[in-house]
């Protein structure tokens, strides 16, 4: 399970890494916390066909990278708060879903460059991902309607906090390249006439150089739970990271 603040965060983030495990075998879910309705500039757009728009420019682009699965939970593009309703929608969806794995953003970086601010968005959205992950999804008298409903207790192997700058585990997109620029292009409200390919041919050579990768994505990996031996490709061994294209530093 990815988690973003809009749509196309995941392309520019993860989709090298969730085309991958998608074609060893492994069923991932987006959630999408907005629906990126206020991210246009034309003066004829309005908030509720910008978000039918998006919507769609995401499915294309999951299509693209072999996600079946898009949740949008429709929250206001620019006003997303870390608010307690939030997390408990999000202590929903995992217990739902129960992965392996749970992707956030990093809520700790404020200035990823010398030439850009991290979206208030993104920042809510990392910290409501990671305060839902834990402990909230694995307690179980904190929610006791959820409960009820089913939705027992459940705790993540391992979280993956993606644009950040403190990265300890590195995964080979070198083979997926394609596939997450092709999902960038299918964001074509927001790409404009600008083709990302050369840009993220660019980061993800200068990602993946420090360890050895022609092309990587790069994480935060925080363990919370040893995987089951039998586990999908997400949650293999670390003596067999090398042989999967993934690299621990």
């Amino acid at each position: 399970m990815f988690i973003c603040a809009h749509p196309d965060d995941l392309e520019f983030g993860v989709a090298g890494t969730a085309a991958k495990w998608a074609k060893q075998g492994s069923h991932i879910t987006y959630v999408l916390l907005t629906d990126g309705n206020a991210g246009s500039h034309e003066l004829n757009m309005t908030k509720t066909a910008l978000a039918e728009l998006r919507r769609e420019e995401q499915r294309q682009a999951a299509e693209i990278t072999g996600v079946k699965e898009c949740i949008f939970l429709g929250h206001d593009d620019g006003l997303l708060v870390n608010s307690l309703e939030l997390r408990k929608e999000l202590v929903r969806l995992i217990r739902q879903h129960k992965p392996q794995v749970v992707g956030v953003m990093d809520p700790t970086n404020f200035f990823p460059s010398d030439n850009y601010i991290n979206h208030p968005d993104h920042r809510a959205a990392g910290t409501a991902a990671i305060d839902a992950v834990f402990p909230a999804s694995e307690m179980r008298l904190l929610y006791p309607d959820l409960d009820a409903d089913g939705l027992e207790p459940h705790k993540a192997n391992y979280v993956y906090v993606y644009f950040t700058q403190e990265a300890n585990y590195y995964v080979d997109i070198t083979d997926t390249l394609e596939q997450k620029i092709e999902a960038l292009r299918a964001h074509k409200s927001q790409m404009g006439e600008w083709d990302p390919a050369e840009r993220i041919r660019t980061w993800s050579a200068e990602t993946g150089k420090s360890v050895g990768f022609k092309h990587a994505e790069r994480y935060r990996r925080i363990t919370l739970k040893e995987p089951e031996p039998e586990s999908k490709p997400e949650a293999e061994a670390e003596a067999e990271l090398e042989a999967e294209g993934e690299a621990q530093v």
